[in-house]
């Protein structure tokens, strides 16, 4: 499908004229940011973790680390209960590693994606009444779990829930029991992932223990890192709270300290050339990783990795996750590809894309893996810009996970539909579901189309790219990119800038690669490079005049370093 190019509103006169100290360019980027006002511009380009805010301004966060305090110097056994995907393995990794410092007796359970599914369930909280659990704390989980919470308390059990999904729209339906979650109170900062809720938890108890103000300090930054891999792991805002946690998780990162992710980066060769460790490693090389873990086996191998001391394990456990990494991709693609053939025969037309795997129609057909549902259902929504279910059967159930657009809210959509689903969860972009029979499909699905047609019925459908700024090729300079380097880490509500040039003449162009599959073009003194794209590309020829939308950065190569372009899309000036 051809792309839209969307050139985001040009920055008014009067911020221009109240920032005589940025460049106009820079400017256009902190407007599209919605970075206003001279306090958040400054907090945005010196992220400081003193800016951190009170984690005791979450409503239950007193009362939760108090009684967590309490069971501590108890020594009854605390059971950190996570989930299964890089948000709640580095959740589960932080909380469990400040207790134990703390002296505390822990125990940790994730349950299995495909045995248990997502939250808190009851035959789980049985098995942990039987080794003797006093406390269960969830982390990413849990804000939709009222009966098993109170199936835990029945039994005994104090309940912390920690968790940043949204809440159930009645708080009725709420578990009656502290709850740490920014979305289902005042709180000024919605957009913590999982790890970020897990993390205010760990400032509060840091806060109430009587450590000197360093030490404390010192405890905070110690699981940064896992902090900055699951806030881009779970593709959560890199704006406000966020992009301190992740700007100083990233400095803890480059040190190497924690064996685990150092041996990641290496076996996955995210550091070549010795560069530092940046949010695109994160959410390219080692989220995948450690999502692989839970998609296709069990997440207690990614827990494991997070947590190890000794450098042959984290090595043994760093291959065994990038073997099943490479199986996670290949399933993907085959699945994908699969889809993508269904969509073009059948779906063109339609405002929602479901997809269901081979075996919901024949009991001979193929069962796609729960676990990688969710990234078939990201890159169908992604090519075809618009909403997307993908179905599969495990055993007896029928599950699935929702990918959305900026203009539909999957989430509000599948909580009207709720009357078909056993159980649902997720966000506005993202959701996953499990059915209550498999006769409930065919009603499931036309109501989610009838939800869908209403919303969508106006809004015209196709890829679109966004662009930050139309620029001129003179405006390109060394000053232009070291200002640019100063936006990251990027990630969600900062995307890395794409810029817009048009009517540039092509003086030179040549392919690369082992077998030349990759073009690039020189307009005037600066080098655009298209990777895998040459085949594409071939019918541009030098002395064309040409329109491209592209990324902007230094290419370094035997110790010099030039302004380089890399090419998103091309047209030719006339088109």
């Amino acid at each position: 499908m051809t792309s839209k190019w969307e050139i985001k509103p040009i920055v008014p006169d009067d911020f221009i004229k109240k920032n005589p100290e940025y460049n106009k360019i820079i400017l256009q980027l902190l407007f599209n940011r919605h970075l206003i006002e001279k306090p958040e511009i400054e907090l945005f380009f010196k992220p400081d973790k003193m800016s951190l805010s009170d984690p005791f301004l979450l409503k239950d966060m007193k009362a939760a680390a108090a009684l967590a305090i309490k069971h501590i110097k108890e020594q009854n056994l605390i059971v950190v209960y996570g989930d299964f995907d890089a948000d709640g393995v580095t959740a589960t990794a932080t909380l469990v590693e400040i207790l134990n410092i703390f002296k505390a007796k822990t125990g940790v359970y994730i349950p299995g994606r495909t045995s248990e599914g997502y939250g808190l369930n009851k035959k789980a909280i049985a098995e942990l009444i039987k080794i003797g659990a006093k406390l269960i704390i969830t982390v990413d989980n849990g804000i939709r779990n009222k009966e098993e919470a109170a199936y835990a308390k029945s039994l005994g059990l104090d309940v912390i829930i920690t968790d940043h999904h949204e809440p159930p729209p009645d708080k009725n339906d709420w578990p009656d029991c502290l709850i740490i979650n920014p979305k289902a109170e005042d709180y000024a900062y919605k957009s913590l992932a999982g790890v970020g809720v897990a993390f205010k938890f760990v400032q509060g108890l840091i806060k109430l223990s009587k450590l000197d103000e360093q030490l404390k300090n010192k405890l905070a930054e110690k699981v940064l890192d896992l902090v900055a891999i699951g806030t881009v792991a779970d593709m959560v805002s890199l704006l406000g709270e966020n992009r301190t946690l992740v700007s100083q998780g990233l400095k803890i990162i480059n040190q190497g300290k924690r064996l685990g992710v150092a041996e990641l980066i290496k076996i996955a060769q995210a550091n070549g050339n010795a560069k530092k460790i940046n949010s695109f490693t994160i959410g390219w090389q080692i989220s995948p990783r450690l999502n692989a873990a839970g998609r296709l086996d069990h997440a207690n191998t990614a827990y494991e990795l997070l947590v190890t001391k000794d450098k042959n394990e984290a090595q043994a456990i760093a291959k065994k996750l990038n073997i099943k990494n490479s199986e996670r991709q290949k399933i993907t693609e085959d699945i994908t590809a699969y889809c993508r053939k269904v969509v073009e025969e059948k779906m063109l037309g339609d405002k929602i894309l479901i997809v269901c795997s081979p075996n919901i129609e024949s009991a001979s057909g193929e069962a796609w893996p729960e676990g990688v549902v969710g990234l078939v259902a990201g890159r169908l929504c992604e090519a075809y810009a618009r909403p997307v279910l993908a179905i599969t059967k495990i055993k007896n159930e029928i599950k699935g996970s929702g990918r959305s657009i900026d203009e539909f809210n999957i989430m509000e959509a599948i909580e009207s539909s709720g009357k078909y689903l056993e159980k649902f969860g997720g966000h506005a972009a993202a959701c996953g579901f499990t059915l209550k029979s498999r006769e409930d499909l065919k009603g499931f699905m036309r109501e989610m189309k009838k939800i869908v047609n209403k919303a969508l019925a106006k809004v015209e459908l196709a890829p679109k790219i966004l662009i930050e700024a139309e620029i001129d090729l003179p405006d390109i300079n060394d000053e232009l990119l070291e200002a640019l380097e100063k936006f990251e880490p990027y990630g969600e509500d900062n995307d890395k800038p794409k810029f817009l040039s048009r009517g540039m003449q092509i003086m030179d162009k040549m392919n690369m690669g082992a077998n030349a599959q990759h073009i690039k073009f020189r307009f005037g003194s600066i080098w655009a490079v298209a990777f895998s794209q040459a085949e594409n590309l071939k019918e541009f020829k030098i002395g064309d005049k040409v329109d491209a939308v592209y990324y902007l950065e230094f290419n370094e190569f035997n110790g010099r370093r030039a302004a380089q372009m890399k090419i998103v899309d091309i047209k030719n000036s006339s088109s």
